[in-house]
């Protein structure tokens, strides 16, 4: 993992335990936790979001195709 050893990891979690003591550890987390969390969940909308705009997209599109096809048919009409 990242080139680093089991000793590695342990004094870098002896460090961090010693900066932000044991009792604010659990706090920390929840908090990564959280932010992890809103991330996911303003992702998963995002993706909804932009499927919905390809949808109306497609729809605009095959609207004025239609309209496009209508005005041809009305212009040979007229000739």
């Amino acid at each position: 993992m990242f080139g680093l050893g089991i000793w590695e990891l342990l004094i870098i979690l002896a460090i961090i335990v010693v900066l932000f003591g044991a009792k604010r550890l659990p706090l920390i987390g929840e908090g990564l936790g959280g932010m992890i969390t809103n991330f996911k969940s303003a992702t998963k909308k995002n993706k909804e979001d932009q499927a919905k705009i390809e949808e109306n997209t497609t729809v605009i599109k095959e609207d004025t195709t239609a309209i496009k096809e209508d005005a041809t048919v009305i212009k040979e009409d007229n000739s």
